[in-house]
């Protein structure tokens, strides 16, 4: 029997789970939002690292065919978004049952009306993420439940009656959280029976496209491919499915770690500091890594490393949210908008606007000030983004300053604008050195949990090394 290892951070803002092999090779992620409830959430996060095993499992078995054969590699792409989707589909039909939950419960007269205004945003929006999940690639781009649904569903409600806006938007935050917080079981063969019907249905109802220009060449190329070979790629691909669903994906040890790692039912062993773990995954994706930056939801840690990506010194803020995602979160709750549309709105800035207030409460009356004299929000934006890398930099000059390569983890390492002044300030501070960015940013802290399982051993954090900056 195969052996797998399974790390676990579970952060205040998202729960990640990363699964890797005996070769320290990451076969399975997952990812979801933490909320209140930190058990659920790891549960949901190794659950959909599981699948992804199987989805990783399964591609192993059509190497040969991916690697030589177009259709093969773009199916498997298809598949494992449409796969998403049919996951997605669960959980939104959960939604709207809750929704009428819900709303029966108001004390509002026009219930119908609400339920009827709900039903035709669903109606609405349903298939537009459907369209986005399978022809746009919606879930490579690690979107959460909530994110996907309240982005389009705030887009509707604007369109509402004005009568209406409270009672929706109320309906909403009552229904989203437990369905987010549902421990659903996806069964692997059916999600992957149902997810083939739905791309026989896209391709049998591609016809040939003419380039326009509005794609590169190489799209049009692998379209063609799959839409007349898709029937081999299902048929060789049934050949593997009842043995990738019915393998057991044995996890032989787990380390947890993360803001709630002591609420997890781990043994005390088996817990881990996020700065190591955060160090030690960064450390195997890039072994030249001698400076760390996580930038999490509760706190920024600065990490200085050694050679075998053990910690050697560090300094993190870990008394006030300011500077981390629970700020940007807070920030965009007071613009109205979502966490994904913050930095690509503070790209768009003409300027920074200078923010004073380093306290997430008094940088949000900051903001509310700003705008009512008429500044413009890319460009508050962009000097909030800026302030919050500039406390990471005086963390990072306090822990030991850059050395060699330095690698930025953490979900905020995915806000572009935060990337921006991350690059600028480095550079400006300790000129021209490498810099990592990598995809599986945010999943660095699980890595590194899932590395320490199968290594067991045990590792301290260096003692009277750590110095709080307060807010």
């Amino acid at each position: 029997m195969k052996k797998y290892y399974l790390g676990i951070d579970l952060g205040s803002t998202t729960s990640k789970a990363v699964i890797i092999n005996e070769q320290d090779k990451i076969i399975g992620r997952g990812i979801t939002n933490t909320r209140a409830n930190y058990k659920v959430a790891a549960d949901i996060a190794r659950e959909e690292a599981i699948y992804d095993a199987r989805f990783t499992l399964l591609t192993e078995k059509l190497k040969e065919e991916i690697d030589s054969k177009p259709e093969f590699q773009k199916y498997m792409k298809d598949i494992r978004s449409v796969f998403q989707y049919r996951q997605f589909k669960r959980r939104m039909d959960s939604l709207e049952k809750t929704f009428r939950d819900t709303v029966n419960a108001f004390h509002y007269d026009n219930k119908e009306e609400i339920l009827t205004e709900i039903n035709k945003i669903i109606e609405t929006i349903r298939p537009q993420i459907k369209n986005e999940f399978v022809n746009e690639n919606l879930g490579s781009k690690n979107q959460f439940f909530r994110d996907i649904v309240s982005e389009r569903y705030n887009a509707e409600v604007e369109k509402a009656e004005r009568t209406l806006f409270e009672p929706l938007m109320l309906a909403f935050d009552k229904s989203i959280t437990p369905v987010e917080n549902e421990m659903v079981q996806f069964n692997f063969k059916e999600l992957i029976n149902e997810s083939m019907k739905t791309l026989e249905a896209k391709y049998e109802g591609l016809i040939d496209e003419q380039e326009d220009g509005s794609k590169e060449s190489w799209y049009y190329a692998e379209l063609n491919a799959v839409k007349d070979n898709y029937k081999n790629v299902e048929y060789t691909l049934r050949e593997h499915i009842d043995e990738i669903a019915d393998q057991d994906i044995h996890i032989t040890t787990m380390v947890g770690t993360g803001y709630g790692r002591a609420l997890l039912p781990f043994p005390e062993d088996c817990i881990k500091s996020e700065i190591l773990c955060h160090a030690f995954g960064a450390h195997a994706v890039f072994p030249n890594t001698r400076t760390v930056l996580d930038i999490g939801g509760q706190d920024t840690k600065a990490i200085q490393v050694d050679s075998h990506g053990l910690v050697t010194s560090f300094h993190m803020n870990d008394r006030c949210a300011a500077g981390c995602g629970r700020y940007l979160g807070y920030i965009a709750d007071e613009f109205g908008i979502s966490l994904n549309e913050l930095g690509p709105e503070a790209m768009k800035a003409e300027k920074e606007t200078t923010i004073c207030s380093t306290c997430t409460v008094f940088a949000g009356a900051e903001v509310k000030e700003l705008l009512h004299n008429g500044e413009k929000r890319p460009n508050i934006l962009a000097g909030l983004h800026k302030a919050i890398v500039q406390r990471a930099m005086s963390l990072i000059a306090r822990s030991g300053g850059v050395r060699n390569e330095f690698t930025f983890t953490g979900g905020v390492a995915r806000n572009q604008a935060v990337l921006k002044y991350v690059k600028q300030m480095v550079t400006d501070s300790y000129g021209e050195v490498t810099m990592n960015i990598h995809t599986d940013s945010i999943f660095m802290g699980a890595l590194g949990g899932a590395m320490f399982a199968r290594r067991n051993i045990e590792v301290d954090l260096p003692t009277k090394q750590k110095s709080i900056e307060t807010a």
